[in-house]
């Protein structure tokens, strides 16, 4: 794929940072970090470490799926997405391959501080999440192409963001660290893994709506995503389902485990979740789907904003 338009050095370094997917990373974070000043757990240096550690993994996958994509002849000029600078020659591949590697080594260093702090654990969470960016497209078995990004993308963006975001805090603010070798009790609650499957949901719905549009040139290039497999029925379904159990979440948190009812302001944001649902279920093409997919990653940010100041204006009003 070639780019059409003059991009300078600066704009395409930000294109292959893909600014526009990093509410998955910083979202999920910002939701544990408001369960854990809702139940008192909050601590603000493994909270900010989290956060770093999270944005730095995003655009350190961002960049590996830039590399791998264009070696692995994924993207194509047929291609309808958001620029790809190392398939367009707007950045060498040993250059985007550097910027991986040295992104992810940054994360590392973040990590190191969390380790001390969370323990084996976060070594495991830490480790696996890096992997996970770096096999979603390349490595013998790049599992992107064989329909089981929706499911990693979930875990990794979802659960293992809100809990491990939630454990770093808690496991210093109830005396458990450091180093320790396994998740003390009350470290990780019901309530993170709820909140951790409602940004799972939003975040795969991100990665939905990219795989519906790229869904033809996906299946020419031997790119089989679940959208590939499912076809445009079934992955606007997944994308519908996935919305609803973001916001059947914040009922169950506020009816099933005592959380504040103002959790319910989630429902600010339905709107634009049904303006966008109503696009992904009627269009296939990129003029629709850009934005679209721009907009999911709006909605989750916006959800997450408003979860957390309700999570938080419950602490601090009591």
């Amino acid at each position: 794929m070639t780019a059409t338009v003059e991009m300078s050095r600066r704009d395409a370094w930000v294109a292959a940072m893909r600014p526009q997917t990093l509410p998955a990373g910083g979202a999920p974070v910002l939701i544990g970090i408001g369960l854990a000043v809702a139940d008192g757990v909050f601590k603000p240096w493994p909270a900010v470490g989290a956060l770093v550690g999270a944005l730095l993994i995003q655009v350190g996958t961002n960049f590996a799926n830039d590399y791998y994509d264009a070696v692995n002849g994924a993207d194509t000029d047929e291609r309808e997405g958001f620029t790809r600078v190392t398939a367009g020659g707007l950045i060498e591949p040993s250059r985007v391959k550097q910027a991986m590697a040295g992104t992810y080594a940054l994360a590392l260093v973040v990590g190191v501080s969390l380790v001390y702090v969370g323990g084996l654990p976060i070594v495991a969470v830490g480790l696996s999440s890096i992997l996970a960016g770096l096999l979603y497209t390349g490595g013998p078995y790049p599992y992107g192409y064989y329909g089981l990004g929706d499911l990693f993308v979930f875990l990794y963006f979802g659960l293992v963001a809100v809990t491990g975001t939630y454990y770093v805090q808690a496991v210093v603010a109830l005396g458990e660290a450091p180093l320790v070798f396994w998740v003390p009790p009350e470290t990780v609650t019901v309530g993170a893994v709820l909140a951790g499957v409602a940004a799972g949901g939003l975040s795969t719905t991100i990665l939905v709506v990219n795989n519906i549009r790229d869904r033809e040139t996906d299946k020419k290039a031997g790119k089989r995503t679940l959208a590939v497999m499912l076809g445009y029925r079934w992955s606007r379904l997944e994308y519908l389902t996935l919305l609803g159990a973001a916001y059947l979440v914040p009922v169950v948190l506020w009816v099933g485990l005592g959380y504040t009812p103002a959790v319910l302001a989630v429902f600010l944001s339905l709107p634009l979740a049904v303006r966008v649902a109503r696009v992904v279920c009627t269009r296939t093409d990129g003029d629709a789907l850009n934005p679209a997919l721009e907009q999911t990653g709006k909605l989750f940010a916006l959800y997450s904003v408003l979860l957390t100041g309700a999570l938080v204006a419950s602490q601090v009003i009591a």
